[in-house]
């Protein structure tokens, strides 16, 4: 039996971040990168010391709970939780951790993208070349909105909400930002804080959407707090589906209540509500906030760090439990 820790791995990562897993553990690797069912992830659990899920691994409470007691830690390829329940892992006495600061520019990087690509219509831009639609200039085609100037509200100023008020500053943006607490002004650089979401959504040109998932965030983008935004805003969300109702900004785009939206992550990813497709006004992004070949290897050696650490009896840099 091998010395080294066995580790099951929830789905293909970088290779070089497979490279070092090969190196100093015993690594159970999902090979045809597909999601287990909550069967096949705990089949495979018997005889192994950790867990290396992404987001698309759920570890409720009941997987959580039938987990073999050799299990020591759960070690998360990502910055969000809201996959894993963190209150039964707590109970249980695991370790959990996950993955922050390493992709904060690469998801700000997707919200400006987003930002722009509602603002400016790309959308119906770039399909009306690819359709050989493009007619005649006029004055009035492809119009969209300028953000050069405009106010960004930004929802959860924390480690991606700061970055990205850094690279809206380049745009002349006017910050805002809610958030549970006021910034120090040196981590605010000039940005008004609003105690209230809905003294806020008022004066946002762009709303940009960062708080993580949780049972106080699920909806808080909802018909009444959409409704205080101008018609002409810009909704951009790289944080989580569940902090959107569905149907609630459907609703607002289909009838032009706001210009656009701008999103990254959805509710049941991959199975988008199919409403969106259908919207001219909406710009459209398969969860890929985190996709660069640097900011995934980043991860990788991130998840890597916190698991060598439980295995030489430190703490984890990043644990949550």
């Amino acid at each position: 039996m091998s010395a080294k820790p066995r580790v099951l791995v929830g789905r293909k990562l970088p290779p070089n971040v497979e490279a070092r897993l090969r190196q100093d553990y015993d690594p159970i690797f999902n090979q045809d990168d597909v999601v287990y069912s909550k069967e096949q992830l705990l089949a495979l659990s018997v005889d192994v010391d950790a867990i290396i899920p992404c987001h698309t691994e759920h570890m409720s409470a009941d997987v959580i709970a039938a987990l073999p007691d050799r299990v020591k830690a759960i070690c998360s390829f990502s910055v969000g939780t809201d996959h894993i329940d963190l209150i039964a892992a707590k109970n249980k006495g695991l370790i959990v951790t996950n993955t922050p600061d390493v992709l904060n520019d690469a998801t700000a990087e997707i919200a400006m993208l987003l930002m722009l690509a509602a603002s400016r219509r790309a959308y119906e831009g770039e399909r009306s070349i690819r359709t050989d639609t493009w007619a005649d200039w006029t004055a009035f085609d492809g119009l969209g909105l300028q953000i050069t100037g405009k106010r960004l509200g930004i929802v959860g100023m924390g480690r991606v909400g700061r970055v990205l008020a850094k690279r809206a500053r380049a745009f002349d943006m006017e910050i805002h930002y809610h958030n549970r607490r006021p910034l120090s002004d040196d981590e605010a650089q000039g940005a008004i804080f609003h105690e209230s979401l809905e003294a806020m959504l008022p004066l946002c040109d762009v709303l940009s959407i960062h708080c993580p998932s949780n049972s106080d965030s699920k909806h808080l983008i909802n018909r009444e707090t959409l409704a205080l935004l101008p018609e002409h805003a810009v909704l951009v969300n790289t944080a989580r589906g569940a902090v959107v109702d569905d149907d609630a900004l459907i609703e607002v785009l289909q009838q032009r209540k706001i210009f656009a939206a701008g999103l990254d992550v959805f509710n049941n990813e991959p199975a988008i509500d199919p409403r969106y497709r259908e919207l001219d006004n909406c710009f459209l992004l398969p969860h890929i906030g985190s996709a660069t070949r640097e900011t995934r290897d980043a991860m990788g050696f991130r998840v890597l760090d916190n698991l060598d650490a439980v295995f030489v009896g430190k703490v984890p840099q990043d644990l949550l439990t």
